[in-house]
């Protein structure tokens, strides 16, 4: 899995950009469902068929990262945000567009990071002038931030863990999988970074019975923190409520009493900022009972996301058994 998660976030897939994610999650699954098929917004949906209940698993594909808006006449690059980019995070760090092409933010007179706006934001690709530039970049092309893949101790610390974390469990745990009573749906969504679109359209496309997404969370176990009741390497984070949905007690309840059965540990995760797919996904249609099953990961959104390798494994374990539930 470990190998999976290090080629997930070589891949720069900001948000609307995830075809080359796509393609390489697409091979991965092939022997292992009955179908992979890609809907018009592009979310990837693989099918292993089963006669009980339709689950619906789904993890994102896409990554924060900048957008060009406009090339100044010394080659600079002025740039929007695609989902929750900080401008005080961002501000010198290296970005890497889709076609290879490095640079830098950077800011004018603004040298506080505190008084930055991502208006104030240029990004340097060591271009003289806008036809230089424009021979390495165009209108729209889009970057992600660079973070090297690292394990030191227990912990996996990367660029874009939000949501190759998730990703690369669901990847695992469909390989793990063995005989599931159930019709099972594995979708890789995009644009979750803008406002959940790709899981709007396939939890309609599938309409299953019950939906859990798979994503990162924050957690307050850091020095001077904000009070969370969520901490790195004590276990997967099975989700309360989100600014985007109040978990529906029946899938709240299922995985918890999976997780106590199969001897996983876990923590219950009320997040006061923020949301994931399961928002999306409980809404489509009359309604679908939908809960989250969260990675505990400090320092999201920004280039050095990091979790635990013991909360990754058993999240493949809980959800496995999700899998493998009669619901």
């Amino acid at each position: 899995m470990l190998d999976t998660l290090k080629k997930l976030t070589g891949y720069v897939s900001p948000a609307g950009n995830e075809e080359n994610i796509a393609d390489y999650i697409k091979a991965e699954l092939g022997a292992y469902v009955d179908e992979v098929t890609t809907d018009p917004l592009g979310n990837l949906i693989a099918h292993k068929k089963g006669a009980g209940k339709k689950l619906l698993f789904a993890a994102h594909m896409d990554e924060i990262g900048l957008m060009v808006t406009y090339i100044e006449e010394n080659g600079f690059l002025r740039v929007s945000a695609l989902g929750g980019v900080s401008a005080y995070t961002a501000l010198g760090q290296r970005v890497t567009f889709k076609n290879g092409t490095m640079g830098v933010v950077g800011t004018g007179s603004k040298t506080d990071p505190k008084d930055c706006k991502l208006s104030d934001l240029f990004v340097d690709i060591g271009a003289f002038s806008r036809e230089e530039a424009e021979q390495m970049v165009q209108i729209g092309d889009v970057a992600g931030f660079v973070g090297d893949f690292s394990i030191f101790g227990n912990c996996v610390c990367s660029r874009c863990l939000d949501d190759r974390a998730g990703c690369a469990v669901l990847l695992e745990a469909v390989r793990q999988g063995k005989d599931s009573p159930n019709d099972l749906y594995f979708v890789f969504t995009v644009q979750e970074e803008l406002g959940l679109r790709g899981a709007k359209t396939a939890a309609f496309g599938v309409m299953p019975d019950y939906g859990i997404a798979l994503d990162v969370t924050r957690t307050g176990d850091t020095p001077d923190s904000k009070p969370m009741a969520v901490s790195v390497g004590k276990g997967p984070a099975i989700k309360v409520k989100d600014r985007s949905v109040v978990a529906h007690p029946s899938v709240k309840n299922a995985m918890a009493d999976t997780a106590e059965r199969l001897g996983i540990p876990y923590q219950w995760e009320v997040l006061e900022n923020g949301g994931t797919d399961t928002g999306a996904i409980h809404l489509t249609g009359g309604g679908i009972p939908s809960g989250c099953l969260s990675i505990p990961t400090r320092y999201i959104h920004s280039p050095a996301e990091l979790c635990a390798i013991s909360d990754l494994e058993n999240s493949v374990k809980l959800l496995v058994g999700l899998m493998e539930r009669a619901w």
